[in-house]
């Protein structure tokens, strides 16, 4: 028989913890694939700089994916999966077209700037549980997204 989880964070808490943090998946879901779709879309003067820019975005979303998922299940719950569960979960929308260039980068920034948001809810579950792990990750995630807007955001700038 096995022993249930007992790591000091009620199950309740757990519960609401791996809720957020599937949202946070949910979320990186939706934008590493609207990051890997652009890069493969992007057209005009800033091709090469945002095709690359693109790139090391998307690597860096992807691996973030494993990571959160990996902390719903040490939590004792299970990790959503499947395109249309993450994109029923998710705080932003695919994208319906291919956008130009710039609009692309508009997007990319109000994006990450929702993931952050999520993360930020999340984060305040887990403090109040006394939850370390999941808020050092949160943290994580949050410095990530927030400087990734603001790399992007300057590249609207005049």
């Amino acid at each position: 028989m096995i022993k249930p989880i007992d790591i000091g964070i009620s199950t309740e808490q757990r519960q609401q913890i791996a809720d957020g943090l599937g949202r946070l998946l949910a979320d990186t879901w939706v934008l590493y694939g609207k990051t890997h779709g652009f890069h493969w879309n992007v057209t005009g003067p800033m091709f090469n700089s945002l095709h690359g820019m693109f790139d090391t975005q998307y690597n860096e979303l992807w691996d973030s994916l494993d990571e959160i998922a990996e902390r719903i299940r040490a939590l004792g719950m299970a990790a959503p999966f499947g395109d249309s569960t993450l994109t029923k979960l998710a705080s932003i929308q695919e994208a319906a077209a291919i956008p130009a260039a710039m609009d692309m980068v508009q997007q990319l920034v109000a994006d990450h700037e929702a993931v952050a948001r999520t993360a930020r809810s999340v984060f305040e579950i887990a403090d109040a549980a006394n939850d370390q792990p999941s808020a050092d990750l949160l943290t994580q995630r949050l410095q990530v997204h927030e400087k990734t807007a603001w790399m992007l955001r300057s590249l609207l700038e005049n």
